[in-house]
This record gives C-alpha cells, structure tokens and sequence, in this order.
C-alpha cells in the first residue's frame, strides 16, 4: 500500500468559503437533501452539492497520470466505484483506447444524467456489494465516494474493492492533518460519515485488508 496523490492540483483549484457555507444556510437540512444524491446535489444550489457538475475535461490529465502510474493498456477492464456521472470513466477511454470500463454508483440521477459515451456501461449500486465476479478488474478506483460510508459499510466496500479487483486499486477519500482542517471540511462536507487522519485511514484499510493506493484531500 502506497500514498499517492492524483487530485490535489484539481482539488486546490476550487476556492471555498468555509463559514460561509455554515452562516448562510440551513446546514443540516442541506445536508439531508444532499444525501439524497438527486437533481439538488449534482445540478442544483451550491448549498446543496457541486452546484452544476458538468463536463469540462479536468479529469483527462487524471486519468492520463493513472494510466501511465498503473502501466494500463488497451484491454484492461476499469472499475469506478462510486463513478458519479462518469466523466473520470470516460477520460479514461481517451487516455488509453481499448480499456474496458464500468461503474457502480448509489445516484439513480447520476447514473441517468452520465457522460453518453458510457452510460451503458454504468449501474446504479452499493459500494457495500458490488454486482461483478471475483478479481474481474484489473484496475479498480474509487474517488471521493468512500468517506461518504459508516464505519461497518466502509469495512464491508474495501472488501469488495478487494475482491473484484487484481492487483492495482486506488481510493482517494476526504481527510484532514490538523484541527483547522478538521473544522473546514466539517464545514464544508455534506455526505461524509467516516471522519479519518491518513493514519487512521491507512489503519482502516489495512484491518479490511485492502492492499492497494490511496491518497486523501485536505480542507486547507
């Protein structure tokens, strides 16, 4: 298991205003209607979620680092766990034609408003049972979907990253090194349920014996 980061550069380039988010609105009945993953948390209010998640291109140069990290090559079948509306999926098949892709994610919405090119390759699911035989990927990732888990379904996902995937698995979830930014992402998060240091989030994955990457972001 290695610490790599992928998404930090991506992740910075968004500027937040922490107590903003809490003065502003009603935290907790925006949390409830973001944690219904529908039309308010993808494409509507900010309050709510991404405030209008649309395709812009970000995730190529992503993909383009995963690909050349894990050595991919045309054929290879992808996994995203948690894939959202799929535009990471669909880099990927620009980043290195010829892979085999599918996601899994929890959002009916999501699923129904994804990147056309693989949508058929989409189903709406659990993290907690993923519908797939055992070691059918050969690279399985999951960005920014875990920490949205408790505790007992995080432990039972990372089993199931484990079992379907091969010997390349990456996660990247939410976390934080200090206490100011323990009280940002606090601030800031809608869905997040497991609340980790990177210690203690290499501890969880050990004890559910995930053996691949992972990387974190921080509320700086």
């Amino acid at each position: 298991m290695s610490y790599v980061d992928f998404l930090t550069n991506v992740h910075t380039s968004t500027k937040r205003n922490y107590l903003e988010r809490v003065v502003q609105h009603d935290k907790a009945d925006c949390a409830t209607i973001a944690k219904q993953y529908g039309q308010d948390y993808w494409d509507g209010d900010r309050q709510y979620g991404y405030g209008g998640y649309r395709y812009d291109g970000r995730w190529l140069p992503i993909a383009q680092k995963m690909v050349k990290h894990y050595d991919l090559k045309p054929g290879d079948k992808i996994l995203d766990v948690g894939c959202g509306k799929a535009y990471l999926l669909y880099e990927f098949t620009q980043a290195i034609p010829g892979v085999e892709v599918a996601g899994v994610d929890i959002s009916q919405y999501g699923i129904d408003n994804a990147k056309e090119e693989v949508k058929p390759f989409l189903q709406v699911g659990n993290a907690t049972k993923l519908p797939f035989e055992d070691h059918t990927f050969d690279f399985v990732v999951s960005i920014l979907a875990l920490h949205n888990l408790y505790n007992y379904e995080l432990y039972a996902a990372l089993q199931e990253i484990e079992r379907v995937g091969k010997d390349k698995k990456y996660i990247v979830v939410e976390s934080y090194r200090n206490e100011r930014e323990r009280v940002n992402l606090l601030y800031w998060q809608l869905t997040c349920e497991s609340f980790y240091t990177p210690d203690e989030w290499e501890w969880f994955f050990k004890q559910s014996g995930y053996t691949g990457d992972y990387g974190c972001i921080f509320f700086e």
